[in-house]
């Protein structure tokens, strides 16, 4: 059977290349704020774009944060993009205010420490042992990113018993290292726009949608 995707909306991200790029997978694919739907989708993908507290006032709006609770605590897929990765965490801060996330994750989304910013254009990343986001796509391969603000911090302690498998981090750097994706279990994301990174991109959205039940 045809896999179903919402792609939700809450007035922020570029949705419609999100929707292009995963549509290209023979998926179906909706972009809706519709709760009923994101809810019973087989993957549910949260893009972002923009101001930390912009995005969570939007994914407010539509209980966005419920949707993504409600399907992790049910082991359904969820990937964000962009800020649809950092409002997983437990806060953003920009210009000293600090914004609290979905804390699906603990960690801080903080302003990059670079010569430069933002950071725009391709980068390369350092993928873990054992990712399956990244299948097929060697070391040097570079994904697009646009973005001022990041986790620069992996701040969830390992499980002392060893008895629940850690998430897999992957870096990248600008200035200094930040997150660059994180795959947990259902719950999946990545800081750079795999929907505007060609080839790589799309190897990596197929990669996701393979590991949809």
């Amino acid at each position: 059977m045809t896999k179903k995707i919402v792609i939700l909306d809450y007035g922020s991200g570029n949705l419609r290349s999100a929707e292009r790029a995963v549509a290209r997978h023979g998926v179906e694919v909706t972009v809706t704020p519709d709760r009923d739907a994101a809810l019973n989708a087989d993957g549910l993908i949260v893009p972002g774009v923009g101001a930390f507290a912009a995005c969570m006032e939007g994914l407010l709006s539509v209980r966005g944060d419920q949707i993504i609770g409600r399907r992790l605590a049910g082991g359904r897929p969820v990937l964000g993009i962009c800020v649809g990765m950092q409002i997983l965490f437990a806060k953003g801060i920009e210009h000293g205010v600090t914004t609290e996330g979905c804390a699906e994750w603990p960690g801080t989304v903080e302003r990059l420490e670079a010569p430069v910013v933002p950071h725009m254009g391709w980068n390369t990343v350092e993928a873990p042992e054992g990712t399956r986001l990244f299948s097929g796509l060697g070391p040097g391969t570079r994904f697009y990113f646009v973005h001022s603000y990041a986790v620069r911090r992996w701040e969830l302690p390992a499980d002392p018993s060893g008895l629940i498998k850690p998430p897999l981090v992957t870096w990248s750097e600008h200035g200094d290292r930040f997150v660059a994706a994180v795959e947990n279990g259902p719950l999946c994301a990545t800081q750079f726009h795999p929907e505007k990174s060609g080839d790589a991109g799309a190897t990596l959205l197929e990669n996701w949608l393979a590991t949809l039940p």
